[in-house]
């Protein structure tokens, strides 16, 4: 029983990580302690429904790790290891004992010997997972500050106010908000080795896992509210976007609140066990899932319909010169999106939770930890608008500092695609 736990415990600092950034997942080793305890209970109804009948040799029993069958005296009883070695290894051993006239033997080979599990395997997976957990934290960190100093830019700097960049505003603070509930669930779950999150029911936890929750699904509803900007600046005139701002908010912040709040009232009164973060046999998991589904879907269709206006609009015997440049540098900038929104969401999101674990952790957690520092260098520091600006001034603050008055300051205008 003792290396059963050890063995548990030993993987438990690793696979734990995991929760940091993954969006529905069951701890691996609290499904195992929970598979433990069902067989645990199914052993018990067992017995009980076996006391009663007599027997000469042994009787049934639950030793803590598997369960043992009533058998004669003389009989060899064999029972394989439990399923939570399958955790570390595809096969597992058997263990046997002997019914005597005194009771059942000590189990052969005993279980630290037959349920034997390699140092090596371990180390493995212990280096592995450290290793996510330090991709993922320099991902959030550096995403983190990459993206307030640009918040501030595009805050600071009025002529940078514009629709499209209280937009981008938006969708960089709700990545912000994402690193930032990471690490606040990280903190709260797994602040200590010793904590027992799989039993963990405290109402910091569940405010942490909340609050993660709101901070990814707002993610998802801001780059679709990207997409539908994109689309209505191809479609519609530019005048009436000013009066759809309200309604983009909404979106974004509005509707993850409606769907968070259901669920949170879903499993505070239907399920309202452990941490909230397990949720993969909850049916009430898809109040938050089946909405970001959707969105992704929906804002995989608006690209394709993106795409095809551009090359409609495109066309060499269409495009008039006064816009074409207009529509090139639209076209630039909505192909760098695409990349960036939705193209493994497509992938993952439309499979089971629990196909290709290891490459969805891979995905989700070290790139998608740097999916906001990718947003702000494509949309904050590599985008001319901004450059200019910034260059505009320094030559300000270089001509009050030196009287020195720069003729390309003179001559320098903003030059925006809208």
């Amino acid at each position: 029983v003792c290396y059963i736990q050890d063995t548990i415990s030993c993987n438990n600092s690793t696979i734990v990580f995991l929760l940091g950034g993954a969006l529905s997942t069951l701890h691996p080793e609290c499904e195992y302690i929970f598979q433990l305890e069902r067989d645990e209970q199914h052993c018990l109804e067992y017995i009980a429904e076996h006391t009663n009948k007599s027997n000469n040799g042994c009787v049934s029993m639950w030793d803590a790790v598997v369960c043992w069958p009533n058998a004669v005296t003389g009989e060899t009883v064999y029972r394989a290891c439990p399923d939570v070695f399958s955790l570390f290894k595809n096969t597992t051993g058997l263990v046997a004992r002997n019914c005597t006239s005194g009771g059942w033997s000590k189990p052969f080979p005993p279980y630290h010997i037959a349920c034997r599990v390699e140092d090596d395997l371990l180390e493995t997976e212990l280096s592995y997972f450290a290793t996510l957990k330090i991709i993922y934290t320099i991902g959030y960190s550096v995403s983190l500050v990459v993206l307030a100093v640009a918040v501030l830019i595009l805050m600071l700097f009025r002529k940078l106010h514009c629709a499209r960049n209280y937009i981008h505003i938006q969708l960089f603070i709700t990545y912000i908000l994402k690193a930032v509930s990471v690490f606040i669930k990280d903190a709260t779950l797994f602040s200590s080795d010793d904590t027992n999150h799989c039993t963990l029911s405290t109402f910091a936890c569940k405010a942490s896992v909340i609050f993660c929750h709101y901070c990814v699904m707002a993610n998802f509803f801001w780059l679709l509210v990207e997409a539908l900007y994109l689309n209505s600046l191809l479609l519609s005139s530019l005048y009436h976007m000013h009066c759809c701002m309200w309604g983009f908010s909404l979106l974004g912040w509005g509707v993850p609140f409606i769907f968070i709040s259901l669920w949170i009232g879903s499993r505070m009164y239907f399920e309202d066990t452990e941490c909230w973060d397990i949720n993969e046999k909850s049916q009430f998991w898809w109040i938050i899932k089946g909405p970001i589904v959707v969105s992704i879907a929906v804002n995989f269709m608006l690209f394709m319909n993106i795409i095809r206006i551009l090359i409609q609009k495109l066309n060499p015997r269409l495009i008039q010169f006064n816009n074409s440049s207009q529509y090139r540098r639209l076209t630039k900038s909505t192909l760098l999106l695409i990349p960036l929104f939705g193209t493994h969401y497509m992938f993952f999101n439309f499979l089971p939770d629990y196909f290709g674990v290891s490459l969805r952790f891979c995905i989700e957690l070290c790139l998608g930890s740097f999916q906001g520092l990718l947003v702000a260098i494509l949309y904050c520091f590599l985008n001319q608008e901004v450059q200019k600006e910034m260059h505009m001034q320094w030559l300000r603050w270089h001509e009050r500092s030196y009287g020195v008055v720069s003729p390309v300051a003179k001559c320098s205008q903003m030059d925006t695609p809208f």
